[in-house]
């Protein structure tokens, strides 16, 4: 049987029922969404079952205006045999952003979630080496996340003419 969109859909819906949702095919990938505390245990299923063996990506967004899920940790998996991919997101409140590392099934994903700490402070429970990779140890902030405005307003040496603005 080979694989298609919605062969792959069926089986987690059967596996998982309503604890995976909002499937979508707009761009002829696979997506969907799952809460962390089985990011895990979906994802060993589409490794075991699915054949998606490979972590193509691994990645952090933040959405500051979804209450209590403005950090989302999202997976691109590609199964080789069938050539087909999919992505799973998994949202997490800011103020407990934790999601279980996938660094033991996938190994890609080590340094990918290093790299998603440091710019999100996504903490990856169980990652055996989770600390900066970019940024220096003594920053206490995470640079990519929506908290700070993109420029300086307080700034005078810009004129605003030179940008457009004025």
């Amino acid at each position: 049987m080979s694989l298609t969109n919605e062969t792959i859909q069926t089986q987690l819906e059967e596996k998982f029922a309503d604890q995976v949702y909002a499937f979508s095919t707009e761009t002829g990938m696979l997506s969907f969404e799952s809460p962390a505390a089985l990011n895990l245990k979906v994802m060993q299923y589409l490794f075991d079952e699915l054949g998606f063996n490979f972590l193509t990506d691994l990645c952090g967004v933040n959405y500051p205006d979804n209450k209590d899920a403005e950090l989302v940790v999202v997976y691109h998996l590609h199964n080789f045999v069938e050539n087909i991919r999919l992505r799973l997101s998994v949202a997490v409140p800011m103020a407990k952003p934790d999601v279980f590392t996938a660094s033991k099934l996938f190994e890609a994903a080590n340094w990918m979630e290093r790299e998603t700490y440091d710019f999100f402070g996504i903490n990856f429970i169980g990652h055996p080496n989770l600390k900066r990779i970019l940024n220096v140890e003594e920053m206490d902030y995470f640079p990519m996340r929506k908290e700070f405005p993109l420029e300086d307003q307080t700034r005078i040496d810009k004129d605003d003419e030179m940008f457009g603005r004025g």
